[in-house]
């Protein structure tokens, strides 16, 4: 018995010291001999951040996912580049600390934004904003990125001439239990909704309904499911307001629409990023344009918002943010201040405390947080 003991407290002491919290950011480096993806170390003690390792040759990785086990990056590339996109994957090695270029394919449209993981790792989906369109991608067991499979694309606006003149997909993501992917179009104010059968060598297929209706004029961006999978939320950038959603079997039924500044305020909005506390208590959203904050929300049982306060991103326009899979801690990314924002949250308030701070990421748009064991 006490052997057993003993080497149940070795393999825990071994577990934790080799347990390690990995930081990824994505930028508009505009130049590919300048560093596009910063790898950093997030000390989870004190919130602090090390650089271990950075990419060059490649441009505008703007938007950055991993897959769900770590091993690969995939991200947007040469994003806001007229004519042109792509995707593109790396190989990240936690013990050499080093990020390795893989591949890259064609995004299937102008501008890609934003991409996102199937659960099994074989696929990935990206949403390019120029075209309003996406794309469906096969993933090898090696990290590479397989030519496009599917490629959808979309036309239609909505009421705004100067922002809405056509379809515009901010994001793709996942539902809970990964049969359904969603899509923000910001220019058509829509939810597109689609099925998603990974057994199927073109995996993506309109829903019925194909669509969930926005407000006029808002501009659905990010989207984002509450951990318990009852619940949606999408955040609309131009409107500047969360609607939060009952959710079954890919279908959104209205609950709210509560705005992410205070209602006396005026001006051209600027929303942009969505994250729920791995607990599920709490909302967090982004302000960009004159605000330059992060709104918190409490989350009610019915899954409705509560404001519950602003915390400045010590940065201007706070485009992504991401929370650790504790709960412990949520990044902010700054891109016209080139700079990140470490902040501690409280877990019974909701509310952040700035506790570290990372210069010098050139006009650095997106964050990922990963640990590994």
């Amino acid at each position: 018995m006490k052997k057993l003991s003993l080497l149940f407290s070795v393999l825990i002491a071994t577990t934790l010291f080799a347990q390690k919290t990995f930081v990824f950011f994505g930028s508009y480096n505009w130049d590919k001999t300048k560093p596009g993806i910063y790898v950093y170390e997030l000390n989870t003690k004190t919130g602090k951040l090390k650089k271990v390792t950075t990419t060059k040759d490649i441009k505008n990785p703007s938007y950055l996912t991993l897959s769900p086990d770590g091993k690969f990056v995939f991200a947007c590339t040469d994003t806001k580049t007229q004519y042109d996109g792509s995707v593109s994957s790396f190989e990240f090695n936690p013990e050499n600390k080093s990020l390795s270029f893989i591949n890259l394919q064609k995004s299937g449209g102008e501008n890609p934004v934003y991409l996102t993981v199937h659960k099994n790792g074989k696929w990935l989906v990206n949403t390019n904003y120029t075209e309003g369109s996406a794309s469906v991608y096969p993933i090898s067991d090696a990290g590479v990125i397989g030519p496009y499979a599917q490629n959808f694309q979309f036309s239609e606006g909505s009421v705004n001439p100067k922002r809405q003149d056509r379809s515009h997909i901010h994001s793709t993501v996942f539902s809970p239990n990964f049969n359904y992917v969603f899509m923000p179009d910001l220019g058509a104010d829509k939810i597109r909704i689609f099925k998603f059968d990974s057994d199927k060598k073109e995996p993506l297929s309109e829903a019925e309904p194909s669509f969930s209706a926005s407000v006029l004029g808002s501009g659905p961006r990010h989207f984002t499911f509450h951990p318990n999978g009852k619940y949606a939320y999408c955040i609309e950038e131009m409107g500047g307001a969360v609607s939060v959603y009952e959710y079954q079997n890919g279908q959104l039924k209205t609950l709210q629409r509560i705005f992410t500044h205070p209602e006396n305020q005026e001006g051209d909005f600027e929303s942009s990023d969505i994250h729920i506390s791995p607990d599920g208590k709490f909302l967090y959203a982004t302000n960009r344009g004159t605000e330059n904050n992060i709104a918190i929300f409490s989350i009610n049982e019915d899954g409705k918002l509560k404001n519950v306060g602003y915390q400045s991103t010590y940065g201007k326009h706070p485009r992504i943010l991401a929370i650790d899979e504790t709960g412990d801690f949520l990044i902010a990314t700054n891109v016209q201040t080139s700079n990140a924002t470490v902040f501690k949250r409280n877990k019974e308030t909701g509310l952040l405390q700035k506790v570290s701070k990372v210069k010098g990421l050139k006009n650095v748009s997106c964050v990922q947080i990963k640990t590994y064991y």
